[in-house]
């Protein structure tokens, strides 16, 4: 076997792995984006614990196909396409479209993949409009809080009041 087939074999195997252990793989069309705005790109995906590769497109079908996944129109697969995956639901996709606002519409979500299941490019963008499992972590204690909150205040002006 040639090195150059089993470096390619390679690369299929951690594409494999890398969309098995993701909850969340948006494919993405970045034609159009200079050197600084790639590199802004990248910084924010990683601050975010997305990571981000490029990857010829013949070995994402290859790992799309290894791995059972179907349902993708192929043809998104051409072109210039990198590929985010995230180990929560949501922040690869607001990421991209976060950042997509800033560079003037400029990366275009081709499809993505929610735990095992392939979602469109809409899809995709409703995703990123869902905050952040820490953010509806304090909604949902700022909502249980609040009734706790009212009545303490209630009884503080019951006793106010009786003094």
């Amino acid at each position: 076997m040639s090195a150059n087939l089993t470096a390619k074999k390679e690369i299929v195997e951690e594409i494999k792995t890398r969309i098995s252990e993701a909850k969340s793989v948006v494919f993405v069309s970045y034609k159009g984006i200079n050197v600084e705005q790639d590199t802004a790109l990248r910084k924010e995906f990683r601050t975010n614990n997305v990571e981000y590769k490029v990857y010829k497109n013949r070995l994402l079908v290859k790992a799309l196909e290894e791995l059972g996944i179907t349902g993708y129109d192929a043809k998104l697969l051409e072109g210039t396409t990198s590929v985010a995956f995230a180990k929560d639901e949501v922040a690869a996709a607001s990421v991209m479209f976060r950042m997509n606002k800033e560079f003037n519409n400029v990366l275009q979500a081709k499809f993505g993949i929610l735990d095992g299941q392939i979602i469109d490019a809409a899809k995709v963008e409703a995703l990123s409009k869902i905050p952040s499992k820490d953010v509806l972590i304090a909604m949902l204690m700022g909502m249980l809080k609040a009734p706790v909150s009212a009545l303490a205040r209630a009884l503080n002006e019951i006793a106010k009041k009786a003094n």
